[in-house]
């Protein structure tokens, strides 16, 4: 007997998603099933529940190098005040499309995407590469940079009186954590935040609300794509390394909780949910030697997100692109992707 086998492995093996992609099935009515468990197990109606008025407060205005840069405020639900940064170019257009640009896991949180960092640590990112939402100006959308739950300035574990000693952590396991207890997902809260944020960008007369886009890397990137999921506004999605099987990913390594939705692999795996953006378009972004999403399950995975989008008459709209980078986000083959995409809205 081995006493080292992990009954878990067995049961992923074994197990076949109970709304799996299915050819045979009537397409409208699968997606149907699957987007209502989706909201089900990501808990947004129970998120709704505690719904509160919008209302935004703009904290202040800074002109940046070829930009405007809007710092506001909103309450997405009682008790939860959303921070985010809008980026507005100076070319003089009188409309632009939007770039909502999500962080992963860093200490920084948002502020990273706007190029201001907060510790030598980080200082190489902060200014660079993790810079997203300057980038996006760059390439001329209007960004909009939401500090995430349980991320940067949003993490509860930065009151000292929640750091005990049985977990002394810096990430966002108590956010998570706790939303399992009340019967909501961290993920689900990221994705209702999102939502909320863009209800507000009609209060930007620049902002193009017909043309949406959504990026972001690792935590970042599985929050961008499961908000496309729930939110049909979003017109392009473009997760870099996050995208995968759940076996190749959070089901064989260990990854931060807040990638966990309850009971999800007993009903479907991550390529099943592009059901829920298709006909819309999802620029997939891979690193060839991401330990976290292996790039052979990510390979697996798209092949059935191609079948769907076929299925719905949209094969052209989804698209892979590997990298040959590890678990990391390539500026230059992120925006060229989603560029390509936007230029079939004209862009």
């Amino acid at each position: 007997m081995d006493i080292n086998g992990f009954c878990h492995d067995g049961v992923t093996q074994r197990t076949k998603p109970k709304l799996s992609y299915d050819e045979t099935r009537d397409f409208s009515a699968w997606k149907g099933e699957v987007k209502e468990k989706l909201v089900e197990l990501l808990g947004l109606d129970v998120i709704a529940e505690n719904a509160c008025p919008l209302q935004m407060e703009i904290v202040e205005e800074e002109q940046q190098d070829g930009y405007k840069q809007i710092r506001f405020e909103f309450e997405s639900e009682k008790g939860a005040v959303v921070p985010c940064y809008l980026l507005i170019p100076d070319t003089g257009k009188e409309k632009y499309p939007v770039a909502i640009t999500l962080q992963g896991h860093n200490q920084q949180g948002f502020y990273s995407s706007i190029g201001k960092a907060l510790c030598h640590e980080t200082l190489d990112y902060d200014t660079g590469r993790g810079t997203f939402a300057v980038q996006a100006v760059k390439n001329g959308y209007i960004a909009l940079a939401i500090d995430q739950r349980g991320m940067g300035s949003r993490s509860a574990l930065n009151t000292i009186e929640r750091r005990v000693s049985l977990n002394p952590r810096g990430d966002c396991y108590y956010e998570a954590t706790t939303a399992l207890m009340l019967g909501r997902t961290l993920i689900g809260e990221r994705c209702w935040d999102i939502s909320r944020a863009i209800d507000l960008l009609g209060n930007f007369k620049e902002c193009d609300l017909d043309n949406i886009v959504i990026t972001g890397n690792s935590g970042g990137g599985t929050a961008s794509f499961y908000a496309a999921c729930v939110d049909e506004r979003i017109s392009v999605c473009a997760p870099s390394c996050s995208f995968c099987p759940y076996p190749e990913s959070v089901l064989r390594f260990y990854h931060c909780s807040c990638n966990y939705i309850p009971q999800a692999f007993r009903y479907f795996d991550m390529q099943d949910l592009s059901c829920l953006i298709a006909p819309r378009k999802l620029a997939i972004i891979a690193g060839k030697y991401d330990t976290a999403f292996l790039v052979d399950g990510v390979k697996r995975g798209y092949k059935t997100v191609e079948k769907i989008y076929e299925k719905a008459g949209a094969k052209e709209n989804c698209s892979l692109t590997v990298t040959d980078k590890g678990h990391w986000w390539c500026e230059d083959v992120v925006w060229d992707v989603i560029n390509k995409q936007m230029a079939k809205f004209g862009w």
